[in-house]
């Protein structure tokens, strides 16, 4: 939020017009029940490749055919792309991310119904469709909704809805057959639709659309403030000169905020899922099973995803005191380290090069260590910032490009996962994902700006500089 919704010092009989946060965190919260269901997206493929695979009883699909799954995912991501940024900036911040709960519940209605492996395919696609308007409308609305106090110490509730999601959605895979999962997973998509009817539209949406009326109710409403007046002409006048600086794809790279804004944000979301993060979520069960881990790999892909979200929750506190990028660095480098080990440990394991019987436990301990450094910065820095960054004026476009830039990067990261692990052996994928985190680690410290206490017009400064 901008420059009016910073947190002032007060004195004491100024403080009857600070205002209340609570009405924001709601929104946030409301904003993490459709992530919930991302969630569930993303993770759906590692307990149920295998159920569809070894089911031949209901299901005429191999293992051939699963691996396939990851792939129609991003494609509906690339897909929806190309078109959302302007149906967004037809319906507006709130109804963009209304529309989310809609081609998730198509997915799991084609599941329901599904025999084939293209039924399945069409589900993943329809998935990323979803995915595509989280991206381009969540960190909007999130960012346009709350102050910066606000923004840093809940922006990381959403991330956590969709760890918590993907944890569930294994469990139910290990447990519960595929068509009960389905209806399970519905339940947080109507519940979105319905909550998200009682929110408002953002001040900001709503004083670019001429609504200045609704706009201050928008504002009175958020910061539960007696006296607002200030705060809006404030808010009105920065969305103004963001409106008269430009619009196009063109001002996206031509304009040196725009430009420093959307290379941050393309090392971010790319740098973020060629650390293999979408493939482990996914392939979680399979890559302990090709590791031999001494547990069940059902097990321990609920302790990987159990820790992702216990170490996200426990590291939120700590990225918003100490800041996004020492946290993002932190967690790059220890990400891309670990990784690299393990690589080390597969290539051994692959050769024989040595007996490593009685570090069976090495890969689920690996991955523990690697989820909890990518949680430390990785993991919930791309979806706070990627709210921060942009004006209002760019903020379709900029996040439609990331949209884009993601698909393509998880399609590219899970062909490199599937084409090495085939012809060169699980060490290949490891050893890639960690040389491109200690890649986004360099580049983050030259090209990520810090965000933290700022509001959205005090950052655009920041680019400009």
């Amino acid at each position: 939020m901008c420059a009016q919704m910073q947190e002032k010092s007060c004195k004491p009989a100024e403080r009857a017009n600070e205002g209340r946060q609570w009405t924001q965190v709601l929104g946030v919260i409301v904003i993490a029940i459709g992530c919930m269901s991302v969630g569930f997206m993303w993770s759906w493929s590692s307990p149920f490749s295998m159920v569809l695979s070894q089911d031949k009883v209901n299901y005429d699909i191999t293992e051939a055919d699963t691996a396939n799954f990851l792939i129609f995912q991003p494609l509906g991501m690339i897909f929806t792309s190309f078109f959302f940024f302007k149906l967004s900036e037809y319906l507006g911040t709130k109804k963009s991310i209304w529309i989310l709960a809609i081609p998730h519940l198509i997915s799991w209605i084609i599941v329901l119904f599904a025999v084939s492996k293209w039924d399945f395919y069409a589900s993943r696609f329809m998935a990323g469709m979803g995915d595509t308007i989280f991206f381009c409308a969540g960190p909007p609305y999130i960012g346009e909704i709350t102050t910066p106090k606000v923004r840093g110490y809940c922006g990381f509730i959403p991330v956590m809805a969709t760890f918590f999601g993907s944890l569930l959605i294994t469990v139910l895979g290990s447990y519960v057959d595929i068509k009960t999962t389905s209806y399970i997973c519905m339940v947080p998509s109507l519940l979105f639709i319905g909550l998200m009817s009682f929110l408002p539209e953002t001040p900001h949406q709503l004083i670019k659309d001429g609504k200045l009326e609704q706009a201050k109710s928008s504002l009175k409403w958020l910061l539960r403030k007696p006296d607002i007046e200030e705060d809006f002409l404030s808010l009105k006048a920065d969305v103004e000169q963001q409106l008269a600086d430009g619009g196009t794809f063109r001002n996206l790279v031509t304009i040196s905020n725009n430009r420093r804004a959307l290379r941050a944000g393309l090392l971010l979301r790319c740098g973020q899922q060629f650390s293999g993060v979408s493939i482990f979520l996914n392939y979680a069960q399979m890559i302990f099973q090709m590791a031999g881990s001494n547990l069940s790999p059902q097990i321990s892909s609920i302790i990987f995803l159990t820790t992702s979200g216990v170490c996200g929750l426990a590291c939120s506190a700590g990225i918003e005191k100490f800041g996004r990028r020492p946290a993002l660095t932190l967690s790059t480098a220890g990400c891309g380290v670990i990784l690299l080990v393990m690589s080390v440990y597969f290539a051994l394991d692959q050769y024989h090069v040595i007996p490593l019987d009685a570090l069976s436990w090495f890969p689920l301990a690996g991955m523990l260590a690697y989820v909890m450094m990518f949680s430390t910065g990785l993991g919930i820095v791309p979806t706070v910032m990627l709210g921060e960054l942009f004006t209002g004026n760019m903020k379709y476009k900029s996040l439609a490009v990331l949209a884009l830039a993601f698909g393509v990067a998880v399609f590219i990261a899970s062909n490199i996962f599937t084409l090495l692990t085939t012809y060169v052996g699980l060490y290949g994928p490891f050893f890639v994902y960690g040389i491109s985190c200690l890649a986004t680690m360099v580049l983050g410290l030259k090209w990520v700006p810090e965000t933290k206490g700022k509001t959205l017009a005090e950052i655009q400064l920041a680019l400009k500089k």
